[in-house]
């Protein structure tokens, strides 16, 4: 299931449409990047960054996908995916192989709904590009994608919530980099659109 071909194959068959939105819902976009197993096997990599401590920035130190806001000068959501990858960690997936959209999430940073939309996009390149990251990434990691597939990975967190110390489902990557929030959620959905019987972990 995390080979290139197939995930291709998959996105292609549940095509997810660009969201409709009502006027004065704020839309951003990340990018899903997938290289092919370094280590040889016949899986695929996918990227994370970490993002820098800034106060006020509700994702602020979240391990992340690569994205943020859709500017006017952006067509679709997908060339605001492509800029905001350049600018953040100065990939250029201008030349990268388009495998398709996954259907996008609602932002509700810490419980707070907001009327925004993130539409996740999916790239496959090759090698081991060297990253430039702005002021914006802390750092830049990539990840076995089975190794989340299969839960094994799969842990909790506690963090404050409205003052109140609260459970979060996620995967342990490593010490300091907790998947969790927004990023799990569109992990748990990218696997369900790959394999519709894929399950997620229990919560906790």
């Amino acid at each position: 299931m995390h080979d290139l071909s197939f995930i291709r194959r998959r996105l292609a068959e549940q095509a997810a449409p660009e969201p409709r939105t009502a006027p004065g819902t704020r839309q951003a976009a990340v990018a899903i990047i997938l290289r092919p197993d370094v280590a040889g096997g016949e899986g695929s990599d996918v990227l994370f960054i970490k993002r820098a401590e800034k106060a006020g920035d509700p994702w602020s130190g979240h391990m992340a996908f690569p994205g943020g806001h859709r500017e006017p000068a952006d067509p679709d959501l997908r060339a605001a995916a492509m800029r905001e990858t350049l600018e953040e960690i100065g990939l250029d997936l201008g030349g990268a192989d388009y495998l398709g959209a996954v259907a996008h999430q609602v932002a509700s940073p810490r419980g707070r709904p907001l009327n925004m939309i993130i539409s996740p996009h999916v790239f496959a390149i090759e090698g081991d590009p060297r990253f430039t990251p702005n002021y914006e990434v802390a750092e830049v990691l990539w990840c076995p994608l089975a190794r989340l597939a299969d839960n094994g990975w799969h842990d909790t967190e506690t963090r404050p919530m409205a003052g109140r110390p609260t459970v979060f489902n996620g995967y342990r990557l490593a010490a300091g980099h907790f998947v969790w929030g927004l990023t799990y959620r569109m992990l748990k959905t990218f696997f369900t659109t790959l394999d519709p019987d894929w399950q997620p972990p229990p919560e906790r």
